[in-house]
């Protein structure tokens, strides 16, 4: 079913952000955090309660606590691959994104022999960088880097001629977690796949602002973080059936090997924290239309767009008029994120993000574990750039907000 504009549903700020206890309360703080972790909403919450509270129970029993927890397990895999247009089969739960995936990569890495080539990029978290480091020196492979453009996107030229016969894997994210860039992560798959190796994709910055769909993008393995999609500390991965079947997964002898991506959890799941990211799915089906889940997430994406694209439009115009900050990364509206990487004349990021904090505005300051993005940019990764985000909840007074106390950084030196 094809979704058009008639599908969405009118915005109206009141509403969403009453569902956010953080956002309710008087006189809250402005959240520009959003890229370090977003707020939850009650039905988060009041899932995890629900489940610590009447069921709390392990799995594979012959009991009723254990039968719902393990119905709650299967419902998740499931609300997982809607989120991201896949296959249940594929889904895989972990402790956060980085643990999962050094988990898979230590999986990949057993299929791969001395001289096989890993791409990874100078845009990309650590996350997606050093488990391939690392297995790479267990494996004795070779880890080629692509550069940056001048407005720090993934340069397709140097891929497509770096790219060869002994690649396996090219790893890269999705939209960058420091400066806001969206890849072009179809055209990065193909290259891939053009060789035989696999598009290895962190959705984690890109998927609280942006439909996900794995088909369409060409993704062989994607990870996210629910905590930064509305939810709570957690890390999920969807990986392709067929090679999430093909690969040697590191597991205790007795663990089932269904569904596929159970292969890849080790341990207890934290079934508290899987029962909130069911809560999470369903705020957000609630902001949209349709027939079954995956349709009202799209629709869902459809209204989060359009209104974060207004607070990115606000956000640069406003910047644009302010000398003593300036944007790193891309200038334009199109082909990014609501995250925006700032450096400030004169006053260091740390400095910055307390005056932020004064004004009643929460934004980080770092490297954001984005090293390459940091070395692009030639500055020090221990002091890094300020960075401000948006999620959907936030709203243009928030950005005015960001924007004065922006204004009003004190200049020394």
């Amino acid at each position: 079913m094809t979704m058009t504009v008639d599908d969405i549903r009118p915005w109206n700020d009141h509403a969403v952000r009453s569902r956010f206890p953080a956002l309710a309360r008087n006189a809250p703080p402005i959240y520009a955090d959003a890229p370090g972790g977003t707020q939850v909403p009650s039905e988060v919450i009041d899932a995890m309660v629900d489940y610590l509270s009447t069921i709390n129970s392990n799995i594979e029993g012959e009991f009723d606590a254990t039968r719902q927890t393990d119905a709650l397990i299967h419902e998740a895999r499931a609300d997982a691959a809607a989120l991201v247009g896949g296959d249940p089969e594929g889904i895989a739960f972990g402790q956060n994104m980085t643990t999962l995936n050094f988990n898979l990569v230590r999986a990949v890495g057993r299929t791969l022999t001395s001289g096989d080539e890993i791409i990874v990029t100078q845009l990309d978290h650590e996350a997606n960088v050093s488990p391939w480091l690392l297995m790479a020196q267990d494996r004795d492979l070779t880890v080629r880097t692509i550069p940056l453009t001048t407005d720090l996107d993934i340069d397709l030229d140097v891929l497509a001629s770096t790219v060869g016969p002994r690649t396996r894997v090219v790893a890269f994210t999705l939209a960058s977690n420091a400066v806001g860039t969206v890849t072009k992560a179809r055209e990065i798959a193909d290259m891939a796949h053009a060789h035989g190796a696999l598009a290895w994709m962190d959705g984690v910055a890109f998927t609280p602002h942006r439909l996900v769909d794995v088909n369409a993008l060409g993704s062989d393995v994607l990870l996210l973080s629910p905590y930064k999609v509305y939810g709570p500390h957690l890390g999920v991965g969807w990986i392709r059936p067929e090679l999430a079947e093909s690969l040697p997964a590191e597991r205790v002898r007795p663990a089932s090997l269904r569904p596929l991506g159970h292969r890849f959890e080790t341990g207890t799941l934290s079934h508290e924290a899987i029962a909130g990211f069911r809560g999470s799915i369903d705020y957000l089906t609630s902001l949209g239309t349709g027939s079954d889940t995956r349709e009202q997430i799209k629709t869902a994406f459809m209204s989060i767009q359009a209104h974060e694209a207004q607070l990115v439009d606000v956000f640069l115009q406003g910047l644009a008029d302010i000398p003593t900050v300036h944007l790193v990364g891309r200038a334009g509206s199109s082909d990014r994120v609501a995250t925006f990487g700032l450096r400030t004349l004169n006053v260091s990021p740390e400095q910055a993000a307390r005056h932020l904090d004064a004004h009643g505005i929460y934004a980080w300051n770092g490297n954001f574990y984005a090293q390459g993005v940091m070395e692009a940019l030639g500055v020090d990764p221990e002091s890094g750039i300020l960075r401000l985000g948006f999620a959907h909840y936030n709203t243009l007074s928030d950005v005015q907000r960001c924007l004065e106390a922006l204004r009003t950084l004190k200049v020394t030196g």
